[in-house]
């Protein structure tokens, strides 16, 4: 385990709208806004998307399970938003439901908005995080400058 210490800044509360892509807009308002680092929870629907529900053999190779939809569904979740060399990247995972079928997973398979889509964004300042490429995986995980251990 690692860990730093930071503080809480601006407070963004957002409205994505119908057809709206959830990843762009926030990644495109982060950028507008500056924001290095946040904390990200969402609630509304999603009429569109492609979630990662676990990977084929959790002792083999990094290859996702993709679960895609296009039905419009129920949706909350969270999720942290920590740039990369170049822009901001968010990571939501999200439960999504509609009638009896729910799933839990990872949306960076994107997704657009049901109706209306409500997000809270918390600023994290003081802190030094930042999303680097795993050369393991290929996935650009979470890394801590001046990390205690």
């Amino acid at each position: 385990m690692e860990y730093v210490q930071g503080q809480i800044g601006r407070v963004f509360q957002v409205t994505l709208e119908e057809g709206e892509e959830v990843y762009p807009s926030l990644e495109g308002l982060a950028t507008r806004e500056g924001i290095r680092s946040a904390a990200v929870f969402c609630v509304g629907g999603m009429r569109r998307g492609k979630l990662v529900t676990g990977p084929r053999d959790p002792h083999g190779e990094l290859e996702p399970i993709y679960r895609e939809f296009d039905d419009a569904r129920e949706v909350f979740g969270f999720g942290t938003l920590f740039w990369d060399e170049e822009q901001p990247r968010i990571h939501l995972h999200v439960g999504v439901g509609r009638g009896d079928e729910t799933f839990v997973g990872c949306a960076r398979g994107g997704g657009s908005v049901y109706l209306i889509q409500e997000v809270t964004i918390i600023e994290l300042t003081g802190l030094d995080a930042r999303r680097v490429e795993d050369p393991a995986t290929g996935l650009k995980l979470l890394r801590l400058v001046g990390a205690v251990r």
